[in-house]
């Protein structure tokens, strides 16, 4: 498993950058099908506090998961963002196992619903000074890998990430397609042609 560590306008020390990668290399516990994990440290300065911002992005076979965390120690914040990360990872390998096992559906299923879920989202972010047609300014901008999935990966990629909407590339006939979730509570799909 790959570890990258990076820092977004602070210079990460050794002793910081050797804590992650054995800290992060744990996540293996959780799951083998981890190929890369990106660890970015970031300070944080405002009027009322500083605090140090960690984001993890563990890159699995079919999943991401993203988790984020601040703390007034980057050390403390790294800690944070990997417990959240490692329960994601672990919520992913519960969903497959009880894929696996049929007779357990039914129980792994209501304990899933009572999780909370985790905040997530894509794997690159960056800031835009462009605007668009009407004016109104572009202030981030996000890219990502899509990878293709079936309708049932994506609803999970979704509910894992946290958010309403789901782009991804869909594997039964190669087109993108959007999931999002309406206001009822159930799923809607949007999907090109051609």
């Amino acid at each position: 498993m790959e570890v990258v560590v990076r820092g977004r306008n602070l210079r990460v020390p050794t002793a910081l950058r050797t804590l992650a990668t054995e800290k992060v290399q744990k996540i293996e516990r959780f799951t083998h099908d981890a190929s890369r994990v990106e660890v970015d440290f970031e300070e944080v300065k405002s009027h009322r506090s500083a605090g140090y911002v960690c984001d993890i992005t563990a890159h699995l076979k079919r999943h991401f998961v993203k988790a984020s965390a601040n703390a007034s120690d980057p050390a403390a914040a790294l800690d944070l963002a990997l417990d959240k990360a490692q329960h994601q990872v672990a919520r992913i390998k519960e969903k497959r196992v009880s894929r696996s096992h049929p007779r357990r559906r039914n129980h792994d299923h209501a304990a899933g619903e009572a999780a909370a879920g985790e905040d997530g989202g894509e794997l690159e972010e960056g800031d835009a000074s462009s605007a668009s047609d009407d004016g109104a300014p572009i202030v981030k901008t996000k890219r990502f890998t899509m990878k293709p999935m079936g309708l049932e990966e994506a609803a999970l990629q979704m509910d894992l990430l946290g958010h309403a909407f789901f782009l991804f590339t869909n594997a039964e006939n190669g087109h993108a397609a959007v999931l999002y979730r309406r206001r009822d509570g159930a799923l809607g799909l949007i999907e090109t042609t051609g």
